[in-house]
């Protein structure tokens, strides 16, 4: 049984939310600060985490950016919150998927499953991916030790970067679409904003190119995807 914390100030959302995940068969935990929060988020046997932005002690975004420093649990924000610069903001800072108060349960549920998945389908086609990978250019793979270094130089890159970029230069110069990646890097169907894509395309630009402006190695095909070139 899955178990989904719920961290969120209005007990009254929580208990809503709380009640219908349970009629779904899942477990929940919630947590009504961000500081529990983040006590909670930590323990392993959690397998998502419904992470509000406004919350007393400590705000979602700030819990978020700590428990990526440790955690690579799925976490959806859910806010009340409709700017966009708060949603990409949130994607920037690690959320695996967001949603907007007013949400329907359907919508939610929907979403929960697709990152719970994530987490639990085969990765048949990543762990080929990751060994296929082995060298390309300035990059070395490690698939055992999950490294990666650029002219012998070790990168500082998170699991799902790693897995991305293992997926790139399984195939250098293939036109990869966004939806591909989120398929096979998220390791589902598309649920959520393909704009989580993008993020993490420049996040990951950041830490392989000399300058990510003018990118060399993982370059944009417009209108069509992405690519990576060893040259």
């Amino acid at each position: 049984m899955a178990k989904v914390l719920i961290i969120e100030d209005e007990k009254a959302i929580v208990d809503i939310i709380a009640f219908n995940l349970k009629r779904e068969g899942y477990q929940t935990e919630e947590a009504y600060d961000g500081q529990e929060g983040l006590r909670l988020a930590l323990q392993p046997d959690v397998d998502l985490v419904l992470l509000d932005v406004m919350l007393p002690l400590m705000d979602g975004f700030e819990l978020l950016r700590r428990l990526r420093e440790k955690s690579n649990v799925p976490v959806i924000m859910v806010t009340a919150r409709e700017e966009e610069r708060d949603k990409v903001f949130g994607l920037e800072s690690g959320a695996d998927d967001y949603i907007t108060k007013p949400f329907s349960v359907k919508e939610l549920s929907a979403r929960i499953k697709a990152n719970i998945r994530r987490h639990m389908v085969d990765r048949a086609d990543h762990t080929a991916a990751q060994q296929e990978a082995g060298r390309c250019g300035p990059f070395a793979v490690d698939s055992e030790l999950r490294t990666v270094t650029k002219n012998g130089k070790p990168l500082e890159l998170s699991q799902r970067e790693y897995d991305m970029l293992c997926y790139f230069i399984a195939s250098p110069g293939r036109v990869i679409t966004r939806e591909e990646l989120m398929e096979k890097v998220w390791g589902f169907e598309y649920y959520g904003d393909l704009r989580t894509v993008d993020v993490a395309i420049r996040r990951l630009r950041e830490k392989l190119e000399d300058d990510p402006a003018a990118p060399r190695y993982l370059v944009t095909k417009r209108g069509a995807g992405y690519y990576f070139t060893k040259e």
